[in-house]
Formats: C-alpha cells, structure tokens, sequence
C-alpha cells in the first residue's frame, strides 16, 4: 500500500494493535452473524422439478414452500458440465422465487432468492432494476428473508430484490488457490452468471443497486469498486473494507481458518502476494467508486446498544464492530482525498448484529430507490 493511502499509526493504535488484534484473531469470526446455516447446506426437500427435467415454477399465494416432486437437483451438489444455467425453480409465495443455478465458476449448485416487483413476469417487455443483498459470514442466502422484514418493506419497490449464495467464507472474491485460480469464483459467479442469467431469462435490467452486511458489507463495496459502472449504490453495514490494514489481514486470514479453509487460498500471502490481495482491497480501488452513492456504517465499539435488549450477554463477535469502524474511517478518509463525496455513519455503541443492520438498511433505502429510480 503507498503511503498515501496507508495512515499513520499513532501509538495509541499500536498499542491497540498489540493488545486487540491477536484477541480478535483469536475468537472473533468477523464475518460472523447471529443465525448460521449448516457447512455445504444440505439438501434442500423444497426444490422441485417438472418430469422431463425443466425448471418450473410452483404457484402459490402461500409462504408455505412447495414439496419436492422428485429428487432432481439440489443446492451444493456438483454442477452440470457446461455454461451457467438455471437448473430449477421455487415458487414461495406469490412475491417470492427460488432458482438454483448451475455455476461453473463455483463448480456448485447454488441458489439465489428473488422477490419480484408487482406486474413481474418473465414475458414482460419492460424491464426492472435490481438491488443485490448480500448475506453475512457463517449464513446464507436465506438470511435477509429470515432475519428481515425485507419482503414487506420493498413490496412498493419497482425493482427486482436478489439474495445470491455467497458460501459460509467466501467472502466475494475468485479464489487465488495458490495462482491456480478456478472454484471458487464468487465474483465472477455474482458479477456474470447470475447478472446475466436474470438480464437474459427474468426481466433485470441494467440499474444495479447492491448493500450487504459484515461479510456481504466488503463485499457490496468490493465489487462496487472492482467493477466501475455496474452499481450505482454501493451499502455496507459493518464491514471490513480496508483489508491491508495493520492487523487486517490476520483477521481475514483466521476468519477463513475458522471456517476450515486455507487461510492463503482465498488472496494468498498478504507479502509474497501483495497484488492480489491489493486487487480485492476497497481502500486500493476507491478511485473507481466514482460516481457511485455510497453508505457507509458501523458502530465504533463492542458495547450494547439501543436496539439490545436489556441485559444482552456480550459475545465476542461484537468486537466486529470497533474493526469495521476503523477500516471504514480509512476509506472515508481516501474518498474525501479523492473528492468521493459518500455517507459514513459511526453509530457509537451497537453489537454486530442484525437490528443495527437492518437500522441501517433502511437508513440508506432513500439513496437506494434514488440510485434504481425505483
């Protein structure tokens, strides 16, 4: 990193340095949210398939999921030889579509969530925004569904919601894997073949809008920055989005481990191989967030907050937020140097968990529906 991107390090931060990073090492999965989903999700009873292997949609004005019809194809198995293709679909409720994806960037059977704008079909001939949402570490695609009111919330928005998997530590990024590269590429399975299997077989249109909490956070920025023009709102709720910071990549690095992953598969080493992980830091790209409206959150300590219930024990997945707070300052700081104009909102007291985010969410929804026109 040059030195003008690198800020000084007072001596009070080395000697936070000294005494927080290795306890953050040490427990803190900063990616880490409140519900996870099983390692490599387990078959899913709900899919289904039609009898000559097409995907098909199960109406229904109930949130009750269809049952399975056969045992057809299924979240995390092997994926299909050949290009990315939707494999089959899952009709919720009258709002909300399943399609699982064959992905060969991640070599899986993946699944991403939509809820649909009123009018929607794939027949249309209009088309509609989109807004990517972006899950957390430890979780799932189901999670802003689950944890949210989302569905209720954006049921006025005239845009397309999308909640891809993105993997339990995936963290947004085409895996190194020792130069080798190949599966996992998340980014590529986001940025491309979900982005083109919606463009070419669902009605998505080309204004894209993407927010993502914790590890969905670094993510909405990463990409925001590392793909200049195809997102004109970029939200990050607690994220790490600086990630060669002092302390930083050891924090990434065990966060992967804790996941059982090979710490260096993901960027491999932070010295040896400054350039990769340099060419998935928002702090590195922030010139290309131009012209992109950006939000930026996270409370400054571990403490509880308003929105924890009284007597909420603390977890040590809450020092989560002093981190995400001094990655985020760093990049602010970078963005005004820059003339980015953003929003950076350091709430002071919160725990890494989901009424802050969601808090958040709809703090910036108004930059949201502005940047989709929705």
């Amino acid at each position: 990193m040059s030195s003008s991107t690198q800020p000084t390090m007072r001596p009070a931060l080395r000697r936070w340095r000294a005494l927080v990073v290795p306890v953050v090492a040490a427990v803190v999965v900063p990616v880490l949210v409140l519900s996870a989903a099983p390692s490599g999700a387990a078959a899913d009873p709900d899919w289904s398939l039609s009898p000559d292997g097409s995907a098909t949609e199960q109406p229904s004005t109930s949130p009750t999921p269809q049952p399975a019809q056969d045992t057809g194809y299924l979240p995390w198995q092997k994926a299909l030889p050949g290009p990315a293709r939707v494999v089959r679909e899952r009709r919720l409720d009258a709002r909300t579509l399943d399609v699982l994806i064959s992905s060969p960037s991640v070599g899986r059977m993946l699944p991403v969530r939509l809820l649909l704008p009123r009018g929607w079909s794939k027949g249309a001939r209009r088309t509609w925004p989109v807004l990517y949402l972006l899950h957390g570490g430890a979780d799932d695609y189901t999670s802003w569904t689950r944890m949210t009111d989302i569905s209720t919330y954006t049921a006025d928005l005239d845009a397309i919601v999308v909640m891809p998997e993105a993997g339990r530590a995936g963290n947004y990024t085409d895996w190194y894997n020792g130069g080798r590269g190949g599966p996992p590429a998340w980014a590529t399975f986001h940025t491309y073949e979900v982005r083109r299997l919606l463009e070419v077989g669902y009605r998505a249109g080309t204004r894209r809008a993407v927010a993502g909490l914790s590890m969905g956070a670094y993510g909405a920025v990463k990409y925001a920055a590392r793909y200049p023009g195809m997102f004109r709102f970029a939200g990050a709720y607690s994220g790490i989005l600086a990630t060669r910071l002092p302390g930083i990549p050891e924090i990434v690095m065990n966060a992967q481990a804790s996941e059982k992953q090979d710490p260096l598969a993901l960027w491999g080493d932070p010295k040896r191989n400054k350039r990769v992980w340099a060419a998935n830091d928002p702090l590195a790209l922030a010139a290309n967030l131009k012209g992109v409206s950006l939000y930026l959150s996270s409370g400054t300590n571990s403490f509880n907050g308003p929105l924890d219930p009284p007597g909420s024990p603390w977890h040590p997945a809450h020092l989560g937020e002093p981190i995400s707070a001094y990655t985020a300052k760093a990049l602010s700081k970078r963005l005004k140097g820059l003339g980015i104009p953003h929003t950076l909102h350091l709430y002071g007291n919160g725990t890494h968990t989901w009424p802050y985010w969601i808090r958040e969410f709809k703090s910036s929804y108004p930059m949201i529906r502005k940047a989709l026109g929705a």
